[in-house]
């Protein structure tokens, strides 16, 4: 829509009040102007909108007045809330104290020479990622999968299994009726009463929607800056994007890639920047956002344009594969084709060995599994292929982890290293 009577006072960014015919008001942002008239897109529906209707905007600017794309007074007591883009609870428990300084959403990542480097391996309470793909704390990394792969679940287990003091979940464009099953029947009392979830489903207008992922930052800087380690878990980045993408368009942006226009991959390096390592403080200290982005793989293309940009910027990938969900092992994460940036440096020489070891008797199954299943395969024509037979079982046992059961980051090696102690049988008329 087009507000008139802004000209030389508001600039891209700021808010605005509509009021509808009854005087309810909707807020609004301007997303950019043509000549002197501002473009502006809503919060909220557009019901009782018409020609004529009256916008207000603060004339006077103080140095204390909001700016540009709004704040969050984040305090503690969000930490079990469930909360709305814009701050406010959807959770039906009553207010949410304001804290005391008014964050803005649209913040800036800090100074890159200034940032901390990553602290300690963090304990994901996930065997597949503790082992193969070992995180730090501060560490960003992606998880990319298709629909119905299992993404939400995993992502559930994360928020309940990492060793974390406050977990920040942001479900961009999710749908509506699997917001309470994550919430209860996912999440969790227990995940629940440590994290914040900050929700805007698939019928929110795209503001909604691309000010969820803004929102979930500025909640996540709040207690890392309050010394606390914490853990971001977004899904998706691929509905940010999207949300971003009717914004661009809606203000006449030529679609680029895939009718994502310019401004979109302009963008997400602001966002996911923001996560990880904080600001050295003056005492030495600095906060940590470990963060996970779920990236919704469209047509299973690893290669489509958003999920080539994110793995471009993050530290590492997780893939998780439709055909392992199919096979019925869960998490369906592909080892062979996840990797952290940070392994081996944050493992010892022997965990690294054993994880090594792992990925490469996989690697040899997978290229001669066909051969196998088709009995093409005769035992004792190769060492290698014969221990991978012999071994792969029992490190598909390892990566297969129920929803609910958590697997503390020592016992994960133990039990690879156990997996892989054993000897292989010779086939019978095998030289032995």
């Amino acid at each position: 829509m087009t507000v008139s009577g802004l000209g030389g006072l508001a600039s891209v960014g700021d808010r605005i009040t509509l009021l509808r015919r009854d005087r309810t008001e909707i807020p609004a942002e301007i997303i950019g102007f043509s000549g002197v008239t501002a473009r502006a897109m809503a919060f909220g529906s557009l019901d009782g909108i018409g020609s004529g209707s009256e916008a207000r905007f603060p004339l006077f600017i103080s140095p204390k007045a909001p700016k540009p794309g709004g704040t969050l007074r984040v305090s503690d007591a969000w930490v079990g809330r469930i909360i709305d883009p814009l701050g406010r609870p959807i959770d039906g428990k009553g207010p949410l104290p304001p804290g005391d300084i008014a964050r803005p959403v649209r913040a800036s990542p800090p100074e890159a020479t200034l940032r901390a480097r990553l602290g300690p391996r963090i304990d994901l309470g996930v065997r597949t990622m503790n082992l193969f793909t070992t995180c730090r704390e501060g560490q960003r990394l992606g998880l990319f999968a298709g629909s119905g792969v299992g993404k939400s679940t995993l992502m559930s287990m994360l928020a309940r299994n990492t060793a974390c003091d406050v977990a920040v979940i942001s479900l961009v464009g999710e749908r509506g009726r699997e917001v309470r099953e994550f919430v209860e029947d996912d999440l969790g009392p227990e995940g629940l009463a440590r994290s914040v979830v900050v929700v805007a489903t698939s019928d929110s207008p795209p503001l909604m929607r691309r000010e969820a992922a803004y929102a979930a930052l500025t909640v996540a800087e709040y207690f890392s800056d309050a010394g606390k380690s914490t853990l971001l878990l977004m899904d998706s980045v691929t509905r940010f994007c999207q949300a971003l993408r009717e914004i661009g368009l809606s203000m006449g942006e030529p679609p680029a890639t895939r009718g994502y226009p310019p401004s979109v991959f302009a963008e997400l390096p602001r966002l996911l920047e923001r996560a990880g390592p904080g600001i050295v403080q003056p005492d030495g200290t600095a906060g940590q956002i470990s963060a996970l982005f779920s990236v919704l793989v469209e047509g299973d293309d690893q290669n489509e344009p958003i999920a080539d940009a994110v793995r471009g910027i993050l530290d590492g990938h997780i893939v998780m594969d439709r055909r392992i969900a199919e096979s019925g092992r869960y998490p369906a994460i592909d080892v062979l084709r996840s990797l952290s940036r940070t392994v081996p440096g944050c493992n010892s020489a022997d965990e690294n060995a054993l994880t090594q070891r792992a990925r490469a008797i996989l690697a040899v199954y997978a290229e001669m599994a066909d051969m196998i299943r088709l009995g093409a395969y005769k035992p004792g024509a190769d060492p290698d292929v014969d221990e991978a037979i012999q071994l792969r079982p029992a490190i598909e046992q390892i990566l297969s982890q129920g929803k609910h059961e958590c697997a503390r980051l020592p016992d994960c090696f133990a039990a690879l290293r156990d997996a892989l102690a054993e000897t292989p049988i010779p086939e019978e008329g095998a030289a032995g």
